[in-house]
């Protein structure tokens, strides 16, 4: 069900090949990106026309219009099952609970005395956020998109789901109860690079935004991709993975449950465990095939990604090596399943999000830990963050100099420009100081 890569006995190779080592999914958004390049292009010439086509084309649905009318936003609230709606409002005062500390400051910082440099930070005018809708609908995505947008104080939110043929081409209901809870009324009926297409470009019903954010499939990400420089973007999100550092304290019950809950999203998500216990790795194996047998979406999802290349149970010679092992595969969400596993989790350089202990499971960050799940996958996670406040704000450099504090340096800031060979940048300063600049 779930093949072995068996890293024991000689040394560990470093960097690059020791990530060629490990399983990964093929996501190639490269060649994804000359398919969504003509409907981006689509979009950006007929506007709502063709996001009309492409929903009817796509999703089976006819519309008049995308955007969503608020009476069906109020109604999708109203219709909600009240233990969801209990869930959806927890999710919401845990996830604002993290994401109101996140919030920087204004800091001014003295130079020189007649020298300062301020860092303000503002947010971005208008986002788009995307809420998938394919083979799973994801509340949970609006809670973690929505949060950290309000929070940074993002005066105008959109988003973005799919049509639905079973709710006559609305996004499905409980996305738009959840828009209701989080206060967005500006909600449309749109999926794929289509939608992405039209946050970038703007519509007729929808004014274009100045970044876009969300999980979404290998169109979407590759939407992102065409658009990155026009917009701002999170990530390109690739498909879910989780990672599993354990060790013979571990429970073999609760790891097999876990690496089963993320392979439930998709037939190309990744489940791995790097242990240095083989009596843990053969007990997990026995517990995958009743685990997978009791579950939902068994041969569309679970079997085809716990049986891909993208998942394994990697075997090392110790917790050292699990430790290189994790870091170079830098797991969109890693559990640490040890003895001290707060000790060791400390020590991850490399995770979107990291789960201490038995009692941290990758469940309780999608949905209600306060953690956002929006996170870097396919490796990314060496160089990028998941989303938070911070994703939304810009840091704005404000220069305040004196007359007397830019003399004092004005000999530096003319030496530095004609050795760049830019006398222009040095005329600057001369100009101020009647063309003879100050020695200090």
């Amino acid at each position: 069900m779930i093949s072995r890569i068996d890293l024991r006995g000689d040394s560990l190779p470093e960097g690059g090949a020791l990530r060629d080592l490990l399983p990964r999914a093929e996501f190639d958004v490269a060649a994804a990106l000359d398919k969504v390049r003509p409907i981006c292009e689509d979009v950006h010439h007929r506007g709502t026309a063709a996001l009309i086509e492409y929903a009817q084309k796509f999703d089976g649905v006819v519309l008049e219009r995308i955007r969503v009318p608020e009476e069906a936003i109020k109604a999708a609230l109203e219709g909600l099952d009240p233990a969801v709606r209990a869930a959806l409002e927890e999710s919401i005062r845990r996830a604002r609970i993290v994401h109101a500390q996140q919030r920087r400051s204004e800091h001014t910082t003295q130079v020189v005395p007649g020298g300062t440099v301020t860092e303000k930070w503002v947010p971005v005018e208008r986002v788009g956020l995307y809420a998938p809708g394919g083979r799973s609908v994801y509340p949970s995505s609006v809670v973690m998109n929505v949060v950290p947008a309000q929070e940074a104080g993002v005066g105008s939110i959109a988003l973005a789901s799919p049509p639905q043929a079973d709710f006559d081409g609305l996004p499905h209901p409980t996305i738009l109860a959840a828009c209701a809870l989080l206060g967005v009324d500006e909600v449309y009926a749109a999926g794929g690079a289509q939608a992405v297409a039209m946050f970038a470009y703007g519509t007729d019903e929808c004014a274009p935004a100045n970044m876009v954010t969300g999980p979404g499939n290998i169109w979407v990400a590759a939407a992102k991709r065409y658009f990155t420089g026009k917009i701002g973007i999170d990530t390109e999100a690739g498909p879910t993975e989780i990672a599993v550092l354990a060790d013979s304290t571990a429970d073999p019950v609760h790891v097999a449950a876990d690496l089963i809950s993320q392979a439930e999203h998709d037939p190309l998500a990744a489940a791995v465990l790097v242990t240095d216990s083989v009596e843990l790795a053969e007990a997990v194996e026995r517990e995958l095939a009743p685990q997978v047998a009791a579950s939902k979406h068994v041969e569309d999802r679970i079997k085809p990604a716990l049986a891909g290349r993208q998942s394994a149970i990697v075997l090392v010679d110790s917790l050292e090596d699990g430790l290189k092992v994790v870091d170079a595969y830098g797991a969109e969400h890693l559990e640490v399943q040890t003895a001290d596993a707060a000790a060791w989790a400390a020590r991850v350089r490399n995770a979107g999000a990291i789960f201490v202990g038995p009692w941290s499971p990758v469940s309780l960050g999608d949905y209600c830990a306060g953690s956002n799940h929006v996170l870097p996958t396919g490796g990314c996670a060496c160089h990028s963050s998941g989303l938070s406040v911070q994703s939304f704000l810009r840091g704005i450099h404000i220069v305040d100099y004196t007359r007397d504090a830019l003399a004092e340096v004005a000999h530096h800031v003319v030496t530095l420009a004609e050795a760049e060979d830019l006398p222009a940048h040095g005329a600057a300063l001369k100009a101020r100081f009647g063309w003879k600049v100050p020695q200090q």
